[in-house]
């Protein structure tokens, strides 16, 4: 038996209803560990490139962790993984919640679903048993419904996912819903909606035994204790990602109508008006988590009135308020919680509006695909309703649905110049005009236009923070100037590998925000697993892990032509604090990407992992 594992994957085909189980061993676990790194060694072995991602051939993985625990910092966690419809590349997408620690109750690490299902299906996983059950009541209801329904059927002692419209609609970046909490980005709701599976449903009363109880219990407390004593606790308790606000825009952090500037100016206004209007307390995403950075908002009357509910983050107030010049809180709030209800992501909606509204401007829209709408910038009325006909595909919201990439191969016009996304991805709330090292990043991430999955490059190339990563090789935030753009390559890198750790451990990051280290990760897990865990191990697991999603990718078709960074967000900003400041440009991207892929190891010429890396990390 593995300790701290549950030591089994359930595989699922849909097509045929098939349930089988597999046993996992050291020898599968040790090198991957778990989460999202064991999810790519699935992937990476059993998909075929050029796999339609909404084909029944596409698998769809439910990943956990080893550390993934209540009793862990930061370990609610659920990761899902497959091949994005949206970049057509290498997809994870995590949502913090207990639904990871019941699957490991229920004797299950990974669910692995493969095929389609001819009609909708709710999958139903209870104490190492697993059948398939109609959806057909389900059809067509908003995330809420869904729930509703699901409770009223039996299942409130559950804990369940769902997909929304939007994700039944196969809208590219649809999410996967657990309560009012989202894994969106890279369209894995659009990936369960084309294998007809509405929803997942898991009980579990099994444990999971440590190889040292007293050993593992004291490593959590002592990273309890960690935790608790740090100074930066404080701000994620009590503001929340929305905290940070105003501090992005004043630091050049904060896309701006469609990315034309890194700064707005009203940051402290919009800040404000959150924090008094529509902030009503703070929430943990799962039972027991000491820093409870999630948000309970709400719209209290009015034109926009909206019940509390999980929502507010700095991502998705930003994408529905700078993006697009709109000063309207109250209705950036509500369209959030719309996008949760229909089940689509937030950055990527609020991006498409952005992007929708240049294209309006400069008269690239025909009255056919406006139908009347006002698009102009800061109109917020018209905002929901570009939601709602994004997660319905109805309209202009059909384009929209496929990504700013596609849609503007369908606008045209010039479009292309204007429509910010890295792989097809679209760009978060995070910009590089901020920090150099971010604009790398962005170009070379596995999943796309991403400022989460590595630890956040601002916070270190502007902020000066460390994350405690200086004694894995991590150079002194203070000697590499801001504006500098070459000799960032190792950084870069360290600093996804890092990010990408508590993804693999299945742990939430933000806890490596606040003082957790790959020293304390290894604690907790040496104690847990009975294996001898070294920090240096786990960045040398999570470092093999990036490489192998790169693998993934490169086997459908990418390149370092892909390792791009929009043309717009390489100028310097036309307006705000910053307009016309030339070291906010992206002056040498390729000489940053020279060093970088140095640092990786990896061929300049194609950016593919060379020989002696692919030997060096058991991956030849």
């Amino acid at each position: 038996m593995l300790a701290g594992y549950a030591g089994k994957v359930l595989r699922v085909d849909l097509s045929s209803g098939a349930v089988s189980t597999e046993l996992l061993t050291e020898e599968k676990l040790r090198p991957f560990l778990g989460g999202t790194g064991y999810a790519a060694r699935i992937l990476y072995d059993e998909l075929k490139a050029g796999t339609d991602p909404l084909g029944p051939d596409n698998l769809f993985v439910l990943a956990t962790g080893p550390l993934t625990d209540n009793l862990v910092p930061g370990g609610g966690s659920l990761s899902f993984c497959c091949k994005s419809p949206l970049t057509g590349g290498w997809a994870e997408a995590r949502v913090g919640c207990d639904m990871g620690g019941t699957l490991k109750k229920a004797g299950y690490d990974f669910v692995v679903l493969s095929g389609r299902a001819e009609r909708p299906v709710h999958l139903v996983i209870t104490d190492g048993r697993a059948e398939l059950e109609s959806a057909e009541h389900l059809k067509g209801r908003t995330v809420l419904e869904k729930n509703a329904l699901l409770n009223e059927g039996g299942y409130s002692e559950y804990d369940s996912l769902v997909i929304g419209p939007g994700g039944e609609r196969l809208v590219l970046f649809a999410s996967v819903m657990v309560g009012h909490r989202a894994a969106g980005r890279v369209g894995c709701g659009a990936v369960l909606g084309s294998k007809n599976v509405l929803a997942v449903s898991v009980r579990g009363s099994g444990k999971v035994v440590p190889a040292d109880a007293a050993g593992y219990m004291k490593a959590v407390r002592e990273a309890h204790r960690i935790v608790k004593e740090s100074p930066n606790t404080y701000g994620f308790t009590e503001l929340g990602t929305m905290g940070g606000y105003e501090a992005c825009d004043a630091m050049g952090d904060l896309p701006t109508k469609n990315w034309q500037s890194n700064s707005w100016g009203k940051g402290a206004q919009i800040a404000s008006h959150f924090v008094e209007e529509n902030f009503t307390g703070g929430t943990g995403c799962y039972k027991g988590c000491p820093m409870k950075c999630g948000r309970k908002v709400r719209v209290k009357d009015g034109k926009w009135k909206t019940p509390e509910h999980d929502g507010g983050e700095y991502e998705t107030i930003g994408s529905f308020t700078a993006y697009m010049l709109n000063e309207d809180v109250d209705c950036a709030v509500h369209c959030g919680y719309l996008c949760n209800e229909l089940g689509i992501d937030t950055i990527s909606a609020g991006g498409a509006i952005g992007f929708l509204m240049e294209c309006a401007e400069k008269g690239l829209l025909s009255p056919e695909m406006t139908q009347g709408l006002d698009l102009s910038w800061g109109n917020a009325s018209v905002l929901p309703k570009l939601v709602r006909m994004i997660a319905l595909r109805e309209g202009v919201g059909d384009i929209l649905a496929d990504g700013v990439r596609r849609a503007a191969e369908r606008i045209g016009g010039g479009s292309e110049a204007f429509a910010v996304h890295v792989k097809g991805l679209e760009g978060p709330c995070h910009d590089p005009r901020a920090a150099k090292t971010l604009g790398v990043n962005y170009g070379t991430g596995n999943r796309g236009m991403c400022h989460i999955h590595p630890l956040e490059t601002v916070a270190y190339d502007a902020s000066k923070f460390d994350f405690g990563l200086r004694p894995f090789g991590l150079q002194d935030p203070e000697e590499l100037p801001r504006w500098e753009e070459r000799g960032k390559g190792t950084a870069i890198r360290i600093l996804q590998d890092a990010g990408a750790l508590p993804e693999i451990l299945g742990t939430c990051k933000f806890y490596m925000y606040v003082g957790i280290t790959p020293r304390e990760y290894a604690e907790m897990l040496s104690a847990l697993t009975g294996w001898n865990v070294t920090g240096e191990e786990l960045m040398e697991t999570a470092e093999r892990a990036t490489n192998l999603q790169r693998l993934f990718n490169i086997r459908e078709g990418f390149s370092r032509e892909d390792d791009m960074l929009p043309g717009r967000v390489r100028s310097a900003p036309a307006f705000g604090t910053y307009a016309g400041n030339a070291e906010c440009a992206v002056r040498d991207f390729d000489g940053m990407l020279d060093d970088y892929y140095e640092a990786r190891g990896w061929d300049r010429a194609t950016g593919a992992p060379t020989r002696e890396t692919l030997v060096r990390l058991g991956l030849a």
